[in-house]
Order: structure tokens, then C-alpha cells, then sequence
């Protein structure tokens, strides 16, 4: 539970032990005062001349003695509440400095993350200026290096999705993405092949028999491991494999894909990992990214690469739609790329030539 509700409890709890001190205090008032007024009344009585005078004091004595007993019983009724508010309420302090520091170190790591992060980027992209600065002219109108030969063929995607707890809306997020793609310039040059329930039979079976030019994943993850659906009908368990089967599974074929897009949360580390030992191009998320964030970021990301733009401004206007849109999620979408590759000039989608 967060802070923020923790201390919401505590300063109800508080509120609640004040109005109980309270109610003890008049209680206790009222007691001393019907005490007060039970001895006057005898005293009145011993003073009495006549008998009748008499018996009435004693009798309103005698009323104020069971109003004081009344008043002690409540008194005692609200010391107990007070005592177990005031527990609580400790009980609630020691909760909240509990939960501010657990907060405070897991904000400490993220930032420490994203240090670390920016200085991995950073230090890509000095490395791809000083790669670009000392090739040859010819070297800068190419595309790839050894990238396979262009072929006449339609762009294949694989979509893979995985969420065998169904808390993830992974085929809402390719029916978005088909959507975004069936709604572009060169919709016609686009293949699509969406699996929603997700196996690793799944993967192996669209690397080998589909040939996808790019792989798309959603689904959880983190920086070493991934997770795909077992082959059952109800929610169960998800099967994890490490990064490194999985990026295994991506190269077994002679002809791997040219981009994998790991659309979960914290797999930037993995998408780095993937670039230059399996794929020239790759993105990933650089923490925890939020499920409408997720899918807004890949529709526009596939519309744009459907109309003809270059990996790195499909992958910006990803980002631009999640600004838009006011979500959170914009810089978390990381784009990594081989050295002697600009992601800036390669184009998934071109118009095929008549």
C-alpha cells in the first residue's frame, strides 16, 4: 500500500482518536458534576428541618449518584477506544515512515537507472557519430552492411502477445496496430501474423515459417527475462525463458528479422543486448510502461512505418502520439541501432517498383 493511502488511514485514525479524547473529557466532567451535585444534595438533607424536605434531597442525591455511575461506565467505555486509536495510530506512524522509505529508495534506483541509461545512450550515440564522421561517402549511402539483399516482398510483422494472467490487453494492442496499418499510405506492402496467446512454439513457428522482417512482442518482461503462454485455455502461470533463448530463438533462421520491438516493461536492456549480436535495430522500454501507453506507442509507431517513414521517425512519432495524448509514458521507448546503421535513413515500407 502507498504512503500517500497509509497516511490518509493515519489521519483518520488521529481524527478518530481526538473525537474519543474528547467524548472522555466530557464524560469526565459530567461525572465530577453529578458527584458534586449528589453531595450537595445529602448535605441539604442532613440540613433539612422537615421530613418531607429530607427524603426529596436524599432522592435527587440518589439520582445524581446513578447519572455519575452512568458517566463512569461511559468514561471507561471511551479510555478503551482511546487506548486502541492511540495503538493504531502507531501502529500506522511506523506503516508510513515504512512505506516513504521504500518509496524514496525505489525512486533512488530509478533515478539511478536512468543514469545509467542516459550514459549507455549517450555513449551509443558518440560511438555512431564517430563511426558516421570516418566512413567514406560511398559508406554513407548505404543502408546496412550485410543486411540481406532487398527483395520485391511485402513487409512481414510478427506479432506476438502474451498474457496468460489476462491482466495485459495485448489483442486490443493488435487490433490497434492492424487498424493503424490498414489505415496507411502503403497498407498493401504490409503482412501481418498476430498471435495473442503467444507460446514459444508460437515464436519458433513464426521465425522459421513466417520470415517476419520484424518481430513485435507485448507482454511482460524485465532486463533478463521475458514470458510466453503455456498451451492452456484458463489463466495460468506465465512460461519464462531468459533473454538469451530468446534472442537465440530470433536468430534461428537464415534470415533474421531486421527489427524486434519488445513492447514490455523494462526490456530496453534486452533490446540493447539484440543489437549487432542478432538484429540491426531494435527498441525497448527503459522501466515499467503502462498498458494504454504501450498500445498507443506501437499503433502509431506501425501507421508510420506504413506510411513510408524511417525506423528512427516511425519510433519518434510513437513517442510524439504518447505527448499528445498527455500520457506519461513518452521517454520510455528506447530505439537502438548497430553503429554503421542510421536508423534515420531505413525505411521498412517503399513503394514496390511496377
Amino acid at each position: 500500500m502507498s504512503s500517500q493511502s497509509l497516511r490518509r488511514q493515519l489521519e483518520n485514525k488521529r481524527k478518530q482518536r481526538m473525537d474519543a479524547e474528547k467524548k472522555l473529557g466530557e464524560y469526565r466532567t459530567k461525572e465530577s458534576k453529578e458527584r458534586s451535585a449528589a453531595a450537595k444534595a445529602r448535605a441539604a438533607a442532613e440540613k433539612a428541618r422537615s421530613e418531607s424536605t429530607r427524603r426529596s434531597k436524599l432522592r435527587e442525591a440518589d439520582r445524581h449518584d446513578r447519572n455519575a455511575a452512568a458517566a463512569s461506565t461511559e468514561m471507561t467505555r471511551w479510555q478503551t477506544k482511546v487506548t486502541t486509536y492511540s495503538k493504531a495510530e502507531r501502529d500506522l506512524a511506523s506503516k508510513v515512515a515504512k512505506a516513504e522509505k521504500s518509496e524514496n529508495d525505489a525512486a533512488e534506483q530509478r533515478r539511478r537507472r536512468e543514469e545509467q541509461q542516459a550514459e549507455r545512450q549517450r555513449a551509443a550515440n558518440e560511438a555512431a557519430l564517430k563511426d558516421r564522421v570516418s566512413r567514406t561517402e560511398q559508406d554513407v549511402d548505404r543502408v546496412m552492411r550485410e543486411l540481406r539483399a532487398p527483395k520485391p516482398e511485402k513487409l512481414r510483422v510478427l506479432m506476438l502477445g502474451s498474457a496468460s494472467a489476462g491482466d495485459l490487453r495485448v489483442s486490443r494492442e493488435q487490433s490497434r496496430i492492424r487498424n493503424a496499418v490498414e489505415s496507411a499510405l502503403h497498407r498493401d506492402l504490409v503482412e501481418l501474423d498476430a498471435r495473442p496467446s503467444a507460446t514459444t512454439r508460437d515464436l519458433l513457428d513464426g521465425i522459421t515459417r513466417f520470415r517476419p522482417h520484424v518481430v513485435h512482442f507485448s507482454g511482460h518482461s524485465s532486463e533478463d527475462l521475458i514470458e510466453f503462454e503455456d498451451d492452456l485455455d484458463q489463466h495460468h502461470e506465465g512460461v519464462v525463458v531468459t533473454a538469451r533463448a530468446f534472442a537465440s530463438a530470433v536468430n534461428a533462421t537464415d534470415t533474421p528479422p531486421l527489427l524486434v520491438l519488445l513492447n514490455s516493461c523494462d526490456s530496453a536492456h534486452q533490446a540493447e543486448k539484440l543489437v549487432g549480436e542478432v538484429v540491426p535495430f531494435a527498441i525497448g522500454m527503459a522501466e515499467e510502461i503502462g498498458d494504454v501507453d504501450a498500445i498507443n506507442y506501437a499503433a502509431q509507431f506501425y501507421a508510420a512505418v506504413a506510411n513510408g517513414q524511417s525506423i528512427k521517425s516511425s519510433h519518434l512519432s510513437g513517442q510524439a502520439a504518447l505527448e499528445l495524448a498527455g500520457l506519461p509514458g513518452a521517454e520510455l521507448p528506447l530505439l537502438f541501432s548497430e553503429s554503421d546503421v542510421d536508423p534515420g535513413v531505413s525505411i521498412l515500407v517503399e513503394p514496390l517498383e511496377e
